[in-house]
């Protein structure tokens, strides 16, 4: 049985899993309790961050690599092209920019203004960090114009790391979304598989409804 530790990034995993049909059990991780407090989750990943996934006797961390090793293992599937189709570039591309170029360029624009003292929310290396996820959006908008998802007509899983990406934006600071990313957005959480992920992962339907409200 595939296990995932941890929601977080590890929503991409769990959208990636509901989309293949593939079973498996998510194993909660507090970070917000402690994950010093957590021994068996540090025996999975040492570096204590999450996601981190255990097929079998293969335990892998990093969101990216394990929905690469999901493909890889338990594939094919029509969430990735192969290297031969005209749009596999593409596909790798985005499938990495959702992490590398996005949510990770994000992620330092946040803790800097909700975990930072007060005199250091506002310091170089958020803007500069703000700055480069909005020239990766760019990429991502100047795709929407070409095509409907990220590799071109068809869903693929790029468009589940792009999609976490600009959902955990607009979450955690109110990130004004084009009329094209938000349609985007819209296409791509519409999907089923979208939306048995949100019914699986307990923390984050829990997380999203708790900003909604603070919002109201």
């Amino acid at each position: 049985m595939i296990t995932v530790y941890g929601e977080g990034r590890g929503f991409r995993v769990v959208w990636l899993l509901e989309e293949m049909g593939l079973p498996y059990r998510l194993r909660p991780v507090d970070m917000l309790a402690g994950v010093e407090n957590d021994p068996d989750y540090l025996a999975i990943n040492p570096a204590g961050f999450i996601p981190a996934l255990q097929d079998g006797d293969t335990i892998l961390v990093e969101s990216i690599a394990i929905m690469e090793y999901l493909i890889a293992r338990h594939g094919p599937t029509p969430l990735a092209p192969s290297p031969e189709d005209p749009s596999f570039s593409a596909y790798l591309q985005f499938l990495h920019l959702g992490e590398a170029g996005l949510a990770a360029s994000w992620f330092f624009v946040v803790v800097s203004k909700m975990l930072a003292p007060e005199a250091e929310r506002d310091n170089w290396g958020a803007r500069k960090a703000r700055s480069v996820f909005e020239s990766r959006l760019g990429l991502v908008t100047r795709q929407l114009e070409r095509a409907p998802y990220m590799a071109g007509e068809a869903f693929t899983a790029a468009d589940i790391s792009v999609t976490y990406a600009l959902e955990f934006a607009q979450r955690t600071d109110g990130y004004p979304l084009s009329d094209a990313l938000q349609a985007y957005v819209a296409r791509a959480t519409a999907r089923q598989g979208y939306l048995r992920a949100m019914a699986a992962c307990h923390a984050t339907r829990a997380w999203v409804e708790g900003l909604k409200a603070g919002r109201a």
